[in-house]
This record gives C-alpha cells, sequence and structure tokens, in this order.
C-alpha cells in the first residue's frame, strides 16, 4: 500500500513566521553548512524563509528530511534537551534566528501554541511516514518510494543530485543494490534518466519488481 505524505499545515506555518520574523536576526548561510541548535550556548528557534535545507541525523549524517518551503526549526528542540539531528544548509537560503526563550514568549503573549502544536503533530506524522518508506521494506520498495519523493522536488533539485546519491544519504542501501535497480527501472522504460544519474522523469513504476 503506497502511503501519502501528510499534509503540511501551511497556514500555522505562515501565522508564526510572521510574528517571529520581526524579532529575528538575518544569518549568513553557505550551501553545506551545518547549523546547530544554539548560538552561543543559547537555544535559537531557525525562521526558514528561502532556499534548500536538510535535517540530519546526527549520529551518522542520515538525511531525515529536506524542505524547500518557508519553515520553522528549533521547535521541539527549545523543550526537549535531546540533540539527535542537526541541519545543512543545502543552497543559498535566507534565514533568521532568535532566542528561543523570546520565542516562547511571544507564542504565549500571541496564543499560538494550538498552531505549534499543529507543526510539531506534522513533524511527527512526516516521521512516521519516512518510517514506512525504509523501515522493514524489501530493497525494491525503498527505491520505488525515493523515486517518487524525488518526482515530486522541482527539476533544478532533481538536476542537482544524482538518483544515487539522493537515495544513499537518505538510506544504508548499498551502491550496487540501488544501481541495479536504477538500471532496470532505466531499460524497462519506467523512468528517464540523464546521462550522471539524474532523474528527468518517473513514468510509471510498478508496485512490485
Amino acid at each position: 500500500m503506497t502511503i501519502s505524505p501528510p499534509t503540511r499545515p501551511e497556514s500555522a506555518i505562515q501565522r508564526l513566521i510572521a510574528i517571529l520574523e520581526p524579532h529575528g536576526t538575518p544569518m549568513e548561510v553557505i550551501p553545506r553548512k551545518r547549523i546547530n541548535w544554539e548560538y552561543k550556548e543559547i537555544p535559537q528557534f531557525y525562521i526558514f524563509k528561502q532556499g534548500e535545507i536538510s535535517v540530519l541525523r546526527a549520529t551518522d549524517g542520515l538525511v531525515i528530511a529536506t524542505v524547500s518551503g518557508q519553515n520553522l526549526f528549533g521547535i521541539a528542540e527549545s523543550i526537549q534537551p535531546l540533540r539527535s539531528h542537526i541541519l545543512r544548509v543545502e543552497t543559498e537560503c535566507t534565514m533568521l534566528r532568535l532566542d528561543a526563550s523570546l520565542a516562547h514568549e511571544i507564542i504565549t503573549q500571541e496564543g499560538m501554541w494550538k498552531d505549534i502544536a499543529v507543526i510539531l503533530a506534522y513533524y511527527t506524522t512526516h516521521l512516521f511516514y519516512r518510517d514506512s518508506e525504509v523501515v522493514q521494506q524489501r530493497t525494491y520498495s525503498i527505491i520505488r518510494g525515493h523515486l517518487i519523493e524525488m518526482n515530486r522536488l522541482p527539476e533544478d533539485s532533481r538536476l542537482r543530485t544524482s538518483v544515487l546519491d539522493y537515495i544513499q544519504e537518505r538510506t544504508h542501501l548499498s551502491r550496487s543494490s540501488i544501481l541495479n535497480v536504477m538500471f532496470a527501472l532505466k531499460n524497462g522504460g519506467y523512468i528517464d534518466i540523464k546521462r550522471g544519474g539524474y532523474l528527468l522523469e518517473v513514468i510509471n513504476l510498478p508496485e512490485k519488481f
């Protein structure tokens, strides 16, 4: 059974950005820069406005998710001290930061903790969705799910990262396993890939292969 990704809570995100952004400090970020949850040992909220950024598992660098839309980071991290993941900038980005304690005060004053709960529920559901794509799945099912995910990305994002690199960063599959499936799908006319292994189009992926 194919599970669709959760619906992004756009309204809640935009309402929170609107009240927090005037208090934020612009950041200078460059591609591949890693961002921690504290600035000068003070927990931060990060307001992500434009570009592309990934959430990585701190222990091994596994990519949990990549975000291109406006978003907020640091909500859960400012409440619970666990630091099991970090942020990595993928492209030129527009970001702001503000002390988490100030963000909490503003959210309380504006009565917007319900919006925070909605966003955290979305993040949690997204983790369940990701697990459904990779945990206890056959190799082909994992690759199929990531090809569908890639196909939803803008063309410039697809042509910046090869299918092999995209899937290897997000799973523990071997290079040979991924390449074998890719070549079989390409030869079968199920996907269109350009030289270098960049995905042009998912044509029609079978449920089983």
